[in-house]
């Protein structure tokens, strides 16, 4: 099929503007911000439990037309005044009143997200577009594994609400130490650990998950973060323990290193990397 060209691609829907009705700190390093606004009538949320939407960061001090046009900004505003887009999980969304809410990590001065959520106040406005997804836990599974760091916490956070009450795993989370971690109730049959960073991001995962004794029966996993970890568990659910691919949800959030423009640049030859290991250790 011939490529299209980019002005013929038929457009997406306008980001809809979204403004913020409170704030609260959930932990040093995690800030939750519930929006409200008229267009979040529109909204029409995911079935899944890692679904996720677009935030558009609009440039200090720069005002952009409306409806938000992202290729007639890039036409016609110089790049340094070019909206900043990040991807965050959907944490709740309340359909009776409109309200959505997302938990954002928050470093000090790191990154645009983080930096915006901690500062935000009610009545600033942000634009929104979504949600996408793929994952939730499957009622079915005789084990689930939930795995992440920090920006995996909202997504693993919800499937954790959804599993059965009569359900068996391990949900393992990586944040900085005991003052990062947050209120989560699992289900009985599920061991829920907070594992504390030390070096390199997600090490300590890698180490915990790999001393699992994971059973011999249909396992659910859900592994996400830093990219570098999530491609060292993969290799190890797939080509050690021979994990059916369909039985996983596994992907790099991000990179060490790379802004999320770079790291969605990249991540096609990392999927490819890891699928090629796959295809040559012999696993389907």
């Amino acid at each position: 099929m011939p490529d299209i060209p980019v002005q013929d691609r038929p457009r997406r829907p306008a980001p809809m503007p979204v403004t913020v009705l409170e704030t609260s700190r959930l932990s040093p390093t995690m800030v939750r911000v519930t929006f409200g606004g008229a267009d979040l009538q529109r909204f029409q949320p995911s079935v899944y439990t890692d679904s996720y939407v677009k935030l558009t960061f609009p440039c200090p001090g720069v005002r952009y037309p409306e409806p938000l046009d992202i290729r007639a900004i890039q036409e016609s505003f110089p790049q340094s005044q070019w909206p900043v887009v990040r991807t965050y999980t959907v944490r709740g969304w309340d359909p009776q009143r409109c309200v959505l809410t997302i938990d954002f990590v928050v470093h000090g001065d790191s990154g645009i997200a983080g930096p915006w959520a901690a500062a935000a106040q009610p009545g600033d406005r942000i634009f929104l577009q979504g949600p996408g997804g793929a994952y939730s836990p499957d009622d079915r599974a005789g084990w689930h594994l939930l795995v992440g760091d920090e920006s995996a916490l909202p997504a693993i956070a919800v499937a954790v609400e959804r599993l059965p009450a009569d359900a068996r795993g391990h949900v393992l989370i990586e944040v900085p130490g005991r003052e990062s971690e947050i209120g989560l109730v699992v289900p009985d049959g599920v061991r829920l650990s907070w594992v504390h960073k030390a070096g390199q991001c997600g090490a300590r995962l890698v180490e915990t998950v790999a001393a699992l004794e994971i059973p011999d029966v249909a396992v659910h996993a859900f592994v996400h973060g830093e990219a570098g970890f999530v491609a060292q568990l993969r290799r190890m659910l797939r080509v050690d323990l021979k994990l059916p691919r369909d039985r996983l949800s596994m992907s790099g959030y991000w990179r060490l290193g790379a802004d999320e423009e770079g790291w969605r640049a990249a991540k096609a030859g990392w999927n490819a990397a890891a699928e090629e290991i796959e295809r040559r250790a012999g696993v389907a």
